[in-house]
């Protein structure tokens, strides 16, 4: 029997809870159990930590019912995960936690927070890289920092569209449409609008405040939609490029997860040199944004004028079937199995340090 717990915590507060539990799923599949005995935790849409006793429970939904509570201690060092159910009072130590949660509570900080308080280690980026990575705006302003190359925006806070004439004026004065309109804290495309006039901009502005109480417009950059995967701590290291081939207009959350006709191309031909130019791009990014880990960087490659253009990072990409960062890894060399127990030993490593 393995001598370590790994607790994987899935699902989560955020619009991304169901791809969390696709991702989770890929992640507990590949987990050496040899060397660990895996935990699987559930958060569901409002907030409970629930056991889930088995991955068929993840995929019928019942884990929800589930009647065992899982509470992860803030106190430093104690290591413990409390189980409290109608007839079970158990405590578990933690030896590393794999958080598998996207966006908001989860991928921003917050989660990685509480694991810094307890002192347990835990497979991703930081509480700095985490929260300014998932606000868009905090991520522009570092990478403007170091000189790469993203697209115009104009920030607009969701109290601000009570005045919705006044916002869309300043965004008719900055930018030409069309403008991508976009939460500045979701992920998988939730609450992402392209608008081709002001009818549709009003509308892409209230579905994005759905989302966030930040909005980010931006210039519509027209060209090929290219990701690139890091991994590592200080010596980390981007993978090749893939290309996202959408079904839609745009790589929407619908097009993303429910339209079979959404492709993703691992090793795509680009011009001399733009492969090499997106991962250093990558990799810069990646450092300046404090990351560790693991990030996936995603880049627009210009239609007329080949000009590489950064659009954003995700600390904790998926782990779906169709997920591009373990597609990457894959196509190096690194299968999952490997992937999974590289990030684990990368978590392990930053703890010791």
């Amino acid at each position: 029997m393995a001598e370590k717990n790994i607790v994987v915590i899935m699902g989560g507060r955020s619009s991304e809870h169901e791809v969390s539990l696709m991702s989770a799923a890929t992640v507990v599949e590949n987990i050496d159990t040899d060397r660990y005995n895996v935990i699987m935790v559930g958060i569901t849409k409002d907030g409970q930590w629930k056991l889930i006793e088995s991955m068929d429970k993840v995929k019928d939904g019942s884990w929800v019912d589930g009647h065992t509570e899982a509470i992860l201690s803030p106190e430093t060092g104690k290591n413990t995960l409390y189980l409290l159910g109608k007839d079970r009072v158990e405590n578990l130590h933690v030896d590393v936690v794999f958080p598998v949660l996207h966006g908001m509570n989860g991928e921003d900080g917050t989660l990685q927070g509480l694991l810094e308080l307890a002192q347990i280690p835990y497979v991703g980026c930081g509480v700095l890289a985490s929260a300014c990575s998932m606000d868009k705006f905090y991520t522009k302003i570092i990478v403007d920092s170091i000189g790469i190359r993203q697209a115009k925006f104009v920030g607009v806070r969701r109290a601000q569209l009570r005045d919705m004439d006044a916002v869309v004026a300043e965004v008719e004065k900055t930018l030409p449409y069309p403008v991508f309109v976009k939460p500045s804290k979701a992920g998988s495309s939730q609450g992402v609008g392209k608008a081709e006039n002001r009818e549709k901009l009003v509308k892409a502005l209230e579905l994005a405040a759905k989302h966030d109480s930040k909005i980010l417009v931006e210039e519509n950059i027209v060209g090929r939609e290219l990701e690139c995967a890091v991994l590592g701590g200080a010596d980390a290291e981007a993978s090749g490029v893939g290309e996202i081939m959408a079904a839609d207009t745009f790589y929407s959350y619908e097009a993303k997860y429910n339209n079979a006709d959404s492709k993703t191309i691992v090793g795509p031909e680009l011009p001399e040199g733009k492969e090499e130019e997106i991962r250093r791009d990558a990799e810069a990014i990646f450092r300046a944004m404090d990351c560790y880990g693991l990030s996936r960087v995603d880049f627009f490659l210009t239609k007329d004028t080949n000009e590489v253009v950064f659009n954003e990072i995700n600390t904790l990409p998926g782990f779906t079937a169709i997920s591009m960062y373990p597609m990457l890894w894959a196509a190096r060399g690194v299968d999952k199995k490997a992937l999974v127990q590289k990030l684990i030993d990368l978590a392990m490593v930053r703890y010791e340090e």
